[in-house]
């Protein structure tokens, strides 16, 4: 020890050891829950979403394979106006559009269609009545147009 040099005898800063990575702080376990809860929710929401917007398409795909192979003749009508049918059961299921038929159906399909396109009475009405009758003069391009139009102003 050296008298003469007080600042001698001091000792050097020791600082404590850091507490490590091991176990986390309370904060990071709270924040840890929460991003965890907010994830589930998320992903909760989406596969619900996912889930009630699953028959529009259903409806698009199967609205895609009939324009693919377009025929005229009772039966692709008769799928055209299945597809019609179900869009309209789960677009305004109160109204029960399952049960129409004829007539009915059509009003029903040019009520629920934009009002730009009340030109198309003839083509609904056309359609309707192409799945039961033995020859139609109806284009199933047109019918495919109206279908689309109607279909787009659902989903």
């Amino acid at each position: 020890m050296n008298p003469q040099d007080p600042l001698a005898q001091l000792r050097d800063i020791h600082l404590p050891e850091t507490g490590g990575w091991w176990p986390p702080a309370p904060g990071w376990w709270i924040l840890a829950v929460v991003v965890l809860v907010l994830a589930a929710v998320a992903f909760w929401l989406l596969r619900r979403r996912r889930q009630q917007n699953l028959w529009k398409r259903q409806a698009r795909e199967e609205l895609v394979q009939l324009a693919a192979n377009p025929r005229q003749c009772n039966e692709w009508f008769s799928e055209l106006n299945r597809l019609l049918k179900r869009v309209a059961r789960q677009a305004y299921p109160d109204r029960h559009p399952e049960t129409l038929t004829g007539q009915g159906w059509a009003e029903f399909l040019l009520e629920t269609c934009p009002s730009e396109r009340i030109a198309s009475r003839p083509v609904a009405e056309a359609l309707v009545q192409a799945s039961w009758r033995p020859n139609t003069n109806l284009d199933p391009g047109q019918a495919l147009d109206f279908a689309r139009f109607w279909l787009e102003a659902q989903l």
